[in-house]
């Protein structure tokens, strides 16, 4: 036996043993006779017996019905009306990093609008040597890269800053999808269109009724901004701005403009109603931030959860969750099994990617103990995720967005888990 084989095999053993005594494996560990036969490998089973559906039984795949617990949900309290609230992604039930369209979160200000292809229009003008509309077709000539980013709403987590409230990561950190968007980089439009020196802002505004119109710098425009028309490979969903909708990578997610119409360059930034009186931030003492556009690192564990509970007994098992920054690439996770006591550096499943999600496991074993499950997000700028007590000292109590806090869930004996404050 190899000394690699050697280091591997208590692993192993520890593994099959710990499996068979809770019963999750039909063999005991080095025993090649069945400890308790299983009707389910052992005798033909009905859909062995017979065909299955042809490959047009759905033009479009669709998930299995076994997984249709697997969908967004909405807060029925969050807002008046659907047409202008959210529908959150169920990161609990997922897992890789790459979101799934029809699973992926979104959030409405006037509903989501029907438009064609064939009567999608974009302007660039302002402080532009030409003028120009282009058509989706005009788009598609130009060239096109493939990025994947994260799409964050500034509200996420939010309902949680006074307290545990919502009981799930879907609710609490939900606001969130990954995709990789196929489009056409800003800069190149506004470099077709001549943008002028002068212009330090671009105004961007989206089809629909609410218009949902903001205030980019240039210097941002320029750098990683894309047009994009496609997601995970496929046209966008119609909830998700088709055919043509803006991708502001590692801002918050109201700057990401679906629809996108209309792009202005312009001297001085232009504020929309609802960008003074939302999106900032009020500290304890009565005064705001604005334009705190970029989301901090932040993490959350997915599984165990609320509604991902430990159903398999005790040992082995793997903790795993999500890991993101909109200033850069997530380098480190480390997780805590006792409220923040004491750490374990977690295992990425890849290297952290810029300004996309991250996905994190810790290969452990569980005695059937409580856990206070908590993960904490480090990025390659040094930034390492606060606490929600640090979060609380510096910005108090009064904001509801860019809330980047460390999340705890209490997991009990019999592995149902809950949210929870521990201090």
């Amino acid at each position: 036996m190899s000394d690699i084989d050697k280091d591997r095999s208590p692993s192993r053993r520890a593994f099959l043993q710990g499996a068979a005594a809770a019963g999750a494996g039909a063999f005991a560990a080095g025993n090649a006779q069945a400890a308790t036969p299983d009707p389910l490998i052992t005798e033909v089973q009905p859909w062995a017996q017979e065909l299955g559906d042809g490959v047009d039984a759905t033009p479009y795949g669709l998930p299995t019905a076994h997984e249709g617990d697997v969908i967004r949900r909405n807060v029925e309290w969050l807002t008046a009306d659907t047409i202008s609230s959210i529908n959150f992604t169920p990161i609990h039930a997922l897992d890789g990093t790459i979101t799934p369209q029809g699973c992926a979160f979104e959030r409405h200000h006037s509903g989501a609008i029907d438009l064609k292809k064939e009567d999608y229009r974009l302007m660039i003008n302002g402080l532009v040597d030409t003028p120009l509309v282009f058509s989706y077709s005009d788009l598609e000539r130009f060239p096109r890269e493939n990025h994947v980013y994260f799409c964050e709403c500034a509200a996420n987590t939010g309902m949680e800053w006074a307290g545990a409230q919502l009981n799930g990561a879907q609710f609490t950190h939900g606001m969130i999808h990954n995709m990789e968007y196929t489009g056409v980089p800003l800069r190149t439009l506004l470099e077709e269109a001549g943008y002028q020196t002068a212009g330090k802002w671009v105004f961007v505004e989206g089809a629909d009724a609410s218009s949902n119109g903001r205030s980019i710098p240039m210097e941002k425009a320029l750098d990683d901004v894309l047009i994009a028309f496609k997601a995970n490979g496929e046209a966008l969903r119609k909830e998700h701005g088709y055919p043509v909708r803006l991708v502001v990578p590692g801002w918050e997610g109201n700057m990401w403009v679906k629809w996108i119409r209309r792009i202005e360059v312009i001297e001085n930034a232009v504020e929309s109603r609802e960008e003074t009186s939302k999106y900032t931030d009020t500290l304890a003492d009565g005064t705001s931030r604005k334009w705190t556009w970029a989301m901090d690192a932040k993490s959350v564990v997915t599984s165990p959860s609320p509604q991902a509970p430990i159903t398999h007994g005790k040992g082995p098992m793997v903790i795993s969750g999500l890991a993101w920054s909109g200033n850069g690439a997530i380098t480190r996770v480390d997780v805590s099994k006792d409220g923040g006591k004491n750490w374990e550096t977690a295992r990425l499943a890849k290297p952290g990617e810029n300004k996309a999600l991250t996905r994190f496991y810790l290969d452990t074993s569980w005695d059937g103990e409580e856990m206070i499950l908590q993960s904490r997000a480090m990025d390659e700028t040094g930034y390492v995720q606060p606490t929600k007590t640090q979060l609380r000292e510096v910005r108090g109590l009064n904001s509801v967005y860019h809330n980047n806090c460390i999340q705890t869930w209490l997991v009990r004996s019999n592995g149902q888990a809950e949210n929870v404050e521990v201090s």
